[in-house]
């Protein structure tokens, strides 16, 4: 039962996407541009965590201060209502 276990980690670990931004060569994430940056909350407009939004480790703090610093702005919303 262990190795099967480690055997589909395995797999998933193999299987992951790479980083939208660093596929896309994009050097700066842009608080403004509020079209990208809505691909990255939730339904309840929460920040998506990097197991799901498949971000590496930098990527996802620059969009996490991208995506406040458009919240202050009012270019995306806090919550939902």
């Amino acid at each position: 039962m262990k190795i099967r276990i480690i055997r589909v980690a395995l797999k998933l670990m193999v299987n992951q996407k790479q980083c939208f931004f660093c596929t896309s060569n994009n050097k700066v994430i842009d608080y403004k541009n509020a079209e990208i940056l809505a691909k990255f909350l939730s339904a309840q407009k929460k920040i998506v965590p990097r197991r799901r939004s498949r971000l590496c480790a930098s990527h996802q703090r620059k969009l996490a201060m991208a995506i406040k610093r458009a919240r202050f702005l009012g270019l995306v919303p806090y919550t939902l209502y």
